[in-house]
């Protein structure tokens, strides 16, 4: 499908997700008023929430969708070429900012000074439109453009937490994703130095014509890399604790459902789209590196996660073992496998929001992440604390939630590509999430709050709604798969040229 000529909202759709909030941030910070930032911001993501959903709705009627700018024809002009596997990840970096800002009002106040608040909305802003413009570009040098607005966007804003360890995270933050950044230009440079072009379907149909060489495969290995560092891969994951941990609540819910998730689907882009599954996994025999990093990452994410006494620092090491199942079902590189790996990318994304969210109204009435805050909270914060319950039982996988669909899938992908012992490694290391998610419970549950415990009030419904949308989503598509596996599955298909 291609955009028409004239202006036309919905054909303009792919151009106006990146600049509506591009442009709507700088408005932010000219009226720095903190109550009308929010009520832009808000305006704005939800519209581009809808916009997501239109698009996706686009995708799987017509087919993949792409958008000339300027008038030039790819690959001579840039490109927006949103497929399947993008307008899904598209859907979750709105729908997640859409919903978790909502919550701005109640959850920065204790965090942040309410003279900045209009800065945290402006740079949320700016974060969403990199992410949304590293998943829609069809460009190769865009998609590091993008990642460069949308890290120094995540940099400012975990800078921004209540204690100073927030500002040294975001300093190692930096340091981390300017390396991750410094590898994906290479690759990218060495793939224009090769083929000529920058458009990501002329360059895989010119890779395809000149076959692997040193050059390539060195570009694939960078970019590999690059992406690993941002998306967090074990033991590339140091900037991803601190970072998680002592940025602002709802910034965290933010980043943990967004930045990593779009990391993942650059990496899958590259490696499937651009260089194809035989140059990767053929002759740089890329699944041999990842996949034994991916299961060093779910057991030791989940063995870290469970010693931690703050769980908001548990919950961001617990991403860690999280991000290891999606890199694991990249690496199986079968239809089974890079479905469970998708959609749990989709899956992810609504647990842990929701989780950060329920740390956010800890905080709020507690003024504490730590599990001694939580001690009797089960009784005191009902409903928030069946929130975290229902978010962690489907971080273990349990059936009728959306991580028991993930593992299905990827269990179901070793087991195709003939690994019974990496199917096994799986169900053990969600026996690990049981431990972590456990003492929370315990201590939310089981345990007496402390004598000296002031009065604690259940969070308001400016937070318990949104963090809701999020935990219940993890219950409805635990059931109801069709557009979060229909769509993941479809993806798949598209990736590995088996139809979709």
């Amino acid at each position: 499908m291609h955009a028409s000529e004239g202006f036309n909202l919905v054909h303009n759709l792919p151009a106006l997700e990146i600049a509506v909030p591009l442009l709507s941030a700088t408005l932010i910070v000219i009226i720095r008023r903190a109550r009308w930032a929010w009520a832009l911001a808000t305006l704005v993501t939800w519209s581009a929430f809808a916009g997501a959903i239109v698009l996706l709705q686009q995708v799987l009627r017509h087919g993949t969708i792409s958008y000339t700018q300027g008038g030039w024809a790819p690959p001579w002009g840039i490109e927006l070429r949103i497929d399947l596997l993008n307008a899904l990840v598209l859907l979750i970096v709105t729908g997640i900012c859409a919903v978790v800002i909502l919550t701005g009002p109640r959850t920065l106040p204790p965090e942040v000074p309410e003279k900045r608040h209009y800065l945290i909305y402006a740079t949320m802003l700016l974060c969403m439109t990199g992410l949304a413009g590293m998943t829609v570009t069809g460009d190769a040098f865009n998609i590091f453009v993008f990642l460069e607005i949308s890290s120094l966007s995540a940099y400012a804003l975990v800078s921004q937490g209540a204690t100073r360890r927030a500002l040294t995270s975001s300093i190692q933050y930096l340091v981390m994703g300017t390396i991750g950044g410094t590898f994906l230009l290479l690759g990218i440079g060495m793939l224009y130095m090769v083929t000529g072009t920058l458009n990501l379907v002329d360059i895989a149909a010119r890779l395809a014509e000149l076959g692997p060489n040193r050059t390539v495969l060195v570009a694939l290995a960078c970019i590999t890399i690059g992406t690993s560092i941002k998306l967090a891969v074990f033991p590339l994951h140091i900037w991803l604790p601190n970072a998680y941990t002592y940025a602002p609540a709802m910034v965290t819910a933010v980043i943990a459902a967004t930045a990593t998730k779009v990391a993942f689907y650059v990496l899958t882009r590259f490696v499937f789209t651009v260089f194809g599954a035989e140059l990767a996994f053929g002759h740089l025999q890329l699944d041999l590196v990842l996949m034994p990093l991916a299961l060093l990452a779910m057991f030791a994410g989940s063995l870290v996660a469970i010693f931690q006494s703050d769980i908001k620092r548990l919950l961001a090491y617990s991403s860690v073992a999280q991000i290891g199942y999606m890199v694991l079902g990249l690496s199986l590189a079968n239809e089974a496998g890079l479905t469970g790996g998708i959609v749990h990318l989709f899956n992810h994304a609504l647990m842990k929001s929701g989780l950060f969210l329920v740390m956010a109204a800890v905080l709020l009435r507690t003024g504490a992440t730590t599990l001694e805050a939580v001690r009797g909270l089960g009784r005191r914060m009902p409903w928030t604390m069946a929130a975290f319950t229902v978010g962690g039982l489907s971080l273990i996988g349990v059936p009728l939630t959306v991580g028991f669909v993930s593992k299905w899938y990827l269990v179901k992908g070793a087991l195709e590509a003939g690994l019974w012992p990496v199917a096994v490694l799986i169900l053990l290391s969600s026996l690990l999430a049981i431990v972590y998610i456990w003492r929370v419970i315990e201590a939310a549950y089981f345990q007496s709050a402390p004598a000296d415990a002031p009065e604690v009030r259940e969070a308001p419904l400016s937070v318990l709604i949104p963090l809701w949308v999020l935990i219940g989503g993890a219950l409805v598509f635990g059931v109801f798969t069709q557009l979060s596996v229909g769509t993941a599955g479809g993806a798949a298909r598209l990736l590995l040229g088996v139809g979709g």
